[in-house]
């Protein structure tokens, strides 16, 4: 365990306006006012939302209800932050026709919460291959196309994120191509690429890097069979190649720290985890060549626009 965090002003000082994130999975049983303060006061640009005190069912919760998106709204920009995505549940792997149409209608309601929030991206999930892997890989392009149909309106970007059983750039690749929407694109979780996907970060990024418009950093290290979540930089996942890899490719988005503390209680306290990786990563994409921005805490892009 490590002793104390890092103080909160040099955290600040050292990534000031650089565009990084953290995802809300990292701080359960914070409410919505400490996410906010905690995020400005250590120097991030933006916040996934992915649960909030308890629940994942983000649409039900008082803060994001539609007579209180406009406030919720006011109070990010108050901050000098951004929300970078809304993290549904909702998988696409589905064959049943009552089971699919439920996961999807449950990505419009996020879909909603976005477009309320101005949000410009929602995640979801592929998840699992079931039956023969083309038809698989075919049935979740068609989920990811008519979840972009309904997004596109809404100016809001439908992303599968690399995870469970498509942690390869083939896999991702084709599924991606065959959903042929520019209303959908790829949330890297870089560390399941890696970790899961056994690919070297480069050929990733070349792989699916025009399809990349938000990501998910953590390190890790394999004790035994299991892998055991680290401090950044502490473990055995090349998280600053990752970074570096984003950079040479001219990814504009959000490097956001996915800290799973819901899944896994155990891990280090946001308190600490979160600065922490402030400081790591701000000076990897100093190291990387990375200029802050002086006028803005988000990217200077507009991340509604940036096309697959």
């Amino acid at each position: 365990m490590v002793a104390a965090a890092w103080p909160i002003f040099a955290a600040a000082t050292a990534s000031k306006s650089l565009p990084i994130g953290f995802s809300t999975l990292g701080c359960p049983g914070w409410d919505w006012s400490k996410i906010l303060s905690f995020a400005q006061q250590n120097g991030f640009s933006s916040v996934e939302l992915r649960g909030l005190q308890g629940t994942m069912d983000l649409p039900a919760r008082p803060e994001f209800s539609p007579t209180r998106n406009a406030q919720s709204k006011k109070e990010v920009a108050a901050h000098g932050l951004r929300v970078s995505c809304v993290s549904s549940s909702a998988n696409m792997h589905e064959t049943d026709p009552k089971k699919r149409e439920e996961q999807l209608a449950d990505a419009r309601r996020f879909i909603d919460l976005a477009h309320g929030l101005g949000v410009p991206y929602v995640r979801v999930f592929g998840n699992k291959i079931v039956g023969p892997r083309d038809q698989a890989l075919q049935n979740v392009a068609n989920s990811l196309h008519e979840l972009g149909d309904y997004a596109g309106p809404r100016h809001v970007t439908v992303l599968i994120e690399s995870h469970g059983d498509f942690t390869d750039s083939p896999t991702l690749r084709a599924i991606l191509e065959q959903a042929n929407s520019k209303h959908v694109g790829l949330l890297w979780d870089a560390h399941h690429t890696y970790v899961d996907g056994k690919e070297d970060p480069s050929f990733t990024v070349g792989q699916l890097g025009k399809y990349i418009h938000h990501t998910h950093l953590k390190d890790s290290r394999k004790e035994g069979d299991d892998v055991h979540y680290v401090l950044t930089g502490r473990g055995e996942v090349p998280v600053k190649q990752q970074v570096q890899a984003l950079v040479k490719m001219g990814y504009k988005g959000y490097y956001s720290f996915e800290w799973e503390k819901v899944w896994h209680p155990d891990i280090e306290e946001p308190e600490i985890a979160f600065p922490d990786f402030a400081r790591v990563v701000s000076q990897y994409l100093r190291d990387a060549g990375l200029k802050q921005n002086k006028s803005s805490a988000a990217p200077n892009h507009d991340l509604t626009t940036r096309g697959t």
